[in-house]
């Protein structure tokens, strides 16, 4: 399939004068349509909808609005502005000049890392492809599809470094990259909080708050590689996530809004009452923070890495935001961290700060999550009711690292299983509450009119009012 690169794929990078590249693409940009056909927003094909399209990386370019029909939505491929005179910002070549290509002895981890970033993004799509059926407005239909053509597009930026960079092993990558499917027995995603169904909407709003923010703290570390063109392609990426984590905490404070106002209405805080009311009552939003916010606390992986430590040394992975920092080579620096003890006790470990590169990332991510949570409780606290939320412990819920199937209450401390099996259901959702959740998921797509389970949105997209019709069901 012969592609016109200037009007189909948008791009900063010589796309038209590499014949290399183009031949690479005509055989992955028909798959990737395939794909997006089979898996991508179910129903979506004849839509047309008011969405952003990345033309350029400048502030005139790279957020043009339109009614866009979903599979003719151009998916581009951009690098950030090269920083002149760029040098490596920490491990052991610090000051360093950067890479412009690949270095032989930092192909496998280079590569590993960006599949595994790629892997993520066509995977939140396949978790979200029946969202559009229950949509609780056009408006939050919309926002769900431009959440979806974004990610389409990171997995372009991704599989662009396969191909540019990473010669045969990277066009496999790539063709591996459209083969593995959320939740499939035989061939998942990567990582298994991609794994996860999303079958209702504020699981939905609860992954665009935390699953995306942590990939964005992701983002942040390998913007500060040594390996230029994956820095440039994450920089520009993080422009586009930013909007992903906005719907995730609108959507949530939409629900919290709603919720409180059932609330006064009845003159109850009785969760039944709530629900019976059509609302989703306190707990059950506790216990959904508990779920996302442990499961996205996974992605960031073990406490203690030698992958971290080398990913660090060599170049390839930053810390993010790694500027804030005094020391960027950190060698004989320790950091304390929480570990089990055989006698069920959490004992305090100085670990090599190297190895320990993914619990710094995941300490920033969690005060930046907990940002949103001290927003709901104000909230919550000025309509006059006292049920403070919090983030759970990091040691709870944890399938990754040294807290791994080591069952502990919210609070991080450790329980027997006995207890844990009575309590759990008061700490995670339970069947019952997706059922109920579930059970809420009536289609509105009325311009103007939303569910009755959130609250309306307060501003709409672009200057155009909330009840805009955002997306034509044609």
């Amino acid at each position: 399939m012969a592609i016109d690169y200037r009007q189909t794929i948008p791009n900063n990078v010589g796309l038209d004068d590499n014949r290399a590249l183009q031949r690479a693409l005509e055989h992955w940009q028909p798959r990737f349509l395939d794909w997006w056909r089979e898996m991508g927003p179910s129903g979506s094909h004849n839509y047309e909808v008011y969405l952003r399209t990345a033309i350029a990386v400048d502030n005139e370019g790279w957020a043009k609005y339109g009614m866009v029909r979903m599979p003719e939505y151009r998916w581009g491929i951009f690098l950030a502005d090269p920083v002149p005179d760029r040098l490596i910002g920490f491990g052991d070549s610090f000051g360093e000049k950067v890479w412009q290509q690949v270095p032989g002895e930092h192909r496998a981890n280079l590569r590993r890392l960006i599949v595994t970033q790629g892997d993520t993004e066509p995977a939140s799509v396949e978790q979200q492809r029946q969202l559009g059926l229950t949509c609780p407005s056009l408006y939050d239909l919309r926002n769900l599809f431009q959440v979806n053509v974004e990610e389409g597009r990171h997995l372009w930026a991704m599989v662009y470094l396969l191909h540019a960079y990473f010669g045969r092993d990277g066009r496999e990558e790539a063709e591996e990259l459209l083969a593995r499917q959320s939740g499939d027995a035989d061939k998942p995603r990567i990582l298994g909080t991609f794994n996860e169904p999303i079958a209702d909407w504020l699981s939905f709003f609860m992954f665009t708050y935390f699953t995306d923010r942590d990939g964005r703290y992701q983002l942040k570390s390998l913007a500060e590689s040594a390996f230029d063109p994956l820095s440039r392609t994450c920089r520009f990426m993080l422009t586009e996530e930013a909007y992903h984590m906005f719907v995730g905490r609108t959507g949530i404070t939409r629900v919290f809004k709603r919720t409180i106002e059932v609330m006064k209405a009845l003159g109850s805080e009785d969760p039944a009452d709530i629900r019976a009311a059509g609302a989703i009552d306190l707990p059950t939003l506790q216990r959904y923070i508990n779920f996302w916010f442990s499961s996205s606390l996974d992605l960031f992986g073990a406490e203690i890495s030698s992958n971290a430590a080398t990913y660090f040394a060599t170049g390839i992975k930053g810390r993010p935001d790694e500027g804030q920092f005094n020391d960027h080579v950190v060698l004989g620096e320790r950091l304390l961290i929480d570990m089990p003890d055989r006698d069920g006790r959490v004992v305090p470990e100085a670990v090599p700060l190297r190895n320990a590169m993914n619990e710094v990332a995941r300490t920033a991510y969690i005060a930046d999550c907990d940002i949103g949570i001290r927003y709901w409780n104000r909230l919550i606290a000025e309509a006059g009711y006292d049920f403070p939320l919090a983030l759970p412990s990091p040691r709870f819920h944890r399938s990754v690292g040294v807290w791994a199937d080591i069952h502990t209450d919210p609070q991080g401390n450790p329980i027997s299983d006995q207890r844990r099996a009575i309590l759990s259901r008061d700490w995670l959702p339970s069947t019952e509450d997706r059922a109920f959740v579930g059970s809420l998921m009536q289609r509105v797509i009325k311009p103007g009119k939303v569910a009755a389970w959130l609250a309306s949105p307060e501003i709409g997209i672009d200057n155009r009012p909330a009840s805009y019709e955002y997306v034509r069901l044609n």
